[in-house]
C-alpha cells in the first residue's frame, strides 16, 4: 500500500494518530482553529450562510453535530458544509504559498463535525486537523509547476482549495473516524471523485466560492463514512492514469511534492494568517497604502496611484478594471485592488483593514469609488522576480501638486517572516465575533483553543459558542 501516494498519506495519518503531532504544529493547530472560529462566527449571518442553513435544515437527519450560530444540531456531514462555507465566506481564512491553497477552511469544519459526532477529546482533533491541513497542501503542491512558478490547478479554471481540500478533509474524518489505514487509502480514493471547484466567481462575481470548501467538508466526511462502510477507492486515486491529477493537471505533477520529507518537515506552520478580510493577493498593497497614510498622504490630494504586483495576480484583482472599480457589493470588494488600496488610503479598523470596512454600503462609497478611478493594477518586475513565494506590492503615488511618493511591502504579513502575535490573533478573533457573542464567551473560546487537549472535549469549541451566541 505505502507504493501509492494515498498509501502514503495515510500511514502517515495513521502514525500521528498514534505518536501525535509535534509541539509547534498543535501550537500551530490551535491558532487556525480559533482563526476559523472566529471567521464563521462572522460569517454566520450573511444571506449565504442562512440560504445553506435553510438548505440543510430540509434535509433532515440525526443530530450529530452543531452548526455555528445554530442551537440545532445536523448530520456530521452537513454541520461541516455549513462551517466550511462560513469559515470561507469572508476571505478572511488562512493561506498556504506558493500552492495558493486555503487549507484550514475545509479541513478544520470537517474536523469539528466528525470529532462531535464521535465524542473525540481536543488532542485527537488537533492530530487529525493537522493531518488533514498537510494533506491538503502537499496535494495542492503536486500541481505546483515549478518552471512556470504557477499553480497548474487555477491555469485550468479549477480552486485547488475545494479539490485538494476534499483529500484532506477525508483525511481528517477518517483518522477521527477510526479508520485503520486500508481504510483511510479508500476514503481519499473516493474523495478523489468527489473533488470539484470552478474559480471563475473570482473575476466576474457570484457567490458560489463560497460554498467551495463547505462541500469540500461535507465531501471529505462523506467520503470517510462510506469508507466505513465498505465502499473502496482505488489505490491509485491520485496518480494513477485516470486518477485525480490526470484529470485536473493532465497528468502534469510533481509526485515527490507529496511524499518528500512526509512527517519529518511540516508545511502546516508556515501558512500564512490574512490579517485582512480581502483576498491575499491585495495585502501587500494594503500595507503599502496604510503605509503612505501612516506618513501623512491625505487621499484628497491623490491624482493617481500606480498599484504594481505579480502580473500572474493582476487578472483576479485588477481585471476587468472596469469591474474591479465598481464593486457593487462589499463580497466583490474584497477581490478588488482598486478598492482595497482605497480603503487602506482612507483608514480602516482591526489590524488595518477589517470586515467593517468592506460593507455594501462602503463598495459602493461615492468618495471611494473617485478614489479607485483614479488607481491602477498592474504588473511589476520586482513583483514578478518574488511571487508566489510571497505576494508583494509596489505602491506609487503621484498627488495633485506632483509629489511622487512609493510604498513598497515584498513580505507579507502573517508568515513566519512577519508573523501575527498571538495577541494580535485573538484581537482578530474579538473583531470578528464581537457583534455575535456574549463578552464572557470570548475569553473562554479563546482560553478553550489555547489549552485543547486531551483534556477538553472537542464538541465544547462548537457548543461554547452557540451557548453564548447572541441571536435576533
Amino acid at each position: 500500500m505505502d507504493d501509492t501516494l494515498a498509501g502514503r498519506l495515510a500511514s502517515f495519518a495513521h502514525a500521528c494518530r498514534d505518536d501525535h503531532v509535534p509541539s509547534d504544529v498543535a501550537s500551530s493547530v490551535r491558532s487556525r482553529i480559533l482563526d476559523i472560529l472566529g471567521i464563521s462566527v462572522a460569517a454566520s449571518g450573511l444571506d449565504t450562510s442562512r440560504a445553506v442553513v435553510g438548505f440543510i435544515a430540509d434535509q433532515g437527519g440525526s443530530p450529530q453535530a452543531g452548526v455555528i450560530g445554530s442551537g440545532t444540531r445536523w448530520p456530521a456531514a452537513w454541520a461541516a458544509m455549513a462551517n466550511g462555507v462560513f469559515a470561507h465566506s469572508l476571505d478572511y481564512d488562512d493561506t498556504h504559498l506558493p500552492s495558493v491553497l486555503h487549507p484550514s477552511a475545509a479541513v478544520v469544519p470537517a474536523g469539528l463535525a466528525v470529532a462531535e459526532r464521535r465524542g473525540s477529546d481536543g488532542l485527537a482533533l488537533i492530530d487529525a486537523i493537522a493531518v488533514g491541513v498537510e494533506t491538503t497542501i502537499r496535494v495542492g503542491m503536486a500541481g505546483f509547476d515549478l518552471s512556470t512558478r504557477q499553480s497548474t490547478f487555477f491555469e485550468h479554471g479549477q480552486h485547488a482549495t475545494s479539490i485538494c481540500g476534499t483529500i484532506g478533509a477525508a483525511v481528517t474524518a477518517g483518522l477521527l473516524s477510526g479508520l485503520e489505514p486500508d481504510g483511510i487509502v479508500d476514503a481519499i480514493g473516493i474523495a478523489a471523485s468527489m473533488s470539484s471547484g470552478v474559480i471563475e466567481g473570482n473575476r466576474t462575481g457570484g457567490t458560489v466560492k463560497r460554498m467551495h470548501c463547505g462541500w469540500a467538508a461535507h465531501a471529505g466526511v462523506v467520503a470517510a463514512s462510506l469508507a466505513a462502510a465498505g465502499i473502496t477507492g482505488p489505490p491509485t486515486a491520485l496518480e494513477g492514469r485516470f486518477g485525480l491529477f490526470e484529470a485536473f493537471l493532465h497528468g502534469r505533477f510533481d509526485a515527490e511534492a507529496v511524499t518528500d520529507g512526509l512527517g519529518e518537515r511540516w508545511e502546516l506552520p508556515g501558512v500564512f494568517f490574512k490579517p485582512y478580510p480581502a483576498n491575499h493577493f491585495t495585502h501587500a498593497a494594503a500595507d503599502a497604502a496604510l503605509d503612505l497614510r501612516s506618513r501623512g498622504l491625505d487621499p484628497a490630494t491623490v491624482e493617481r496611484v500606480r498599484v504594481g504586483v505579480a502580473s500572474a495576480t493582476v487578472r483576479t484583482i485588477g481585471q476587468p478594471i472596469e469591474v474591479k472599480r465598481r464593486p457593487a457589493t462589499g463580497y466583490q470588494a474584497q477581490f478588488s485592488g482598486p478598492y482595497v488600496v482605497a480603503a487602506a488610503l482612507l483608514g480602516g479598523s482591526g489590524l488595518g483593514l477589517s470586515l467593517d470596512d468592506f460593507t455594501d454600503e462602503l463598495a459602493t462609497d461615492p468618495q471611494r469609488r473617485a478614489l479607485m478611478d483614479r488607481i491602477s493594477i498592474e504588473g511589476d518586475e520586482r513583483c514578478d522576480a518574488i511571487y508566489p513565494y510571497q505576494f508583494p506590492a509596489v505602491v506609487e503615488v503621484t498627488t495633485m501638486d506632483g509629489t511622487k511618493l512609493s510604498s513598497e511591502v515584498l513580505v507579507n504579513r502573517g508568515g513566519t517572516e512577519r508573523p501575527l502575535s498571538r495577541d494580535e490573533l485573538a484581537l482578530k478573533f474579538r473583531s470578528n465575533v464581537a457583534p455575535r457573542l456574549q463578552p464572557g464567551i470570548v475569553d473562554e473560546v479563546i482560553d478553550l483553543c489555547d489549552n485543547l487537549d486531551g483534556s477538553v472535549s472537542a464538541a465544547a469549541l462548537v457548543s461554547t459558542i452557540n451557548e453564548g451566541f447572541i441571536r435576533p
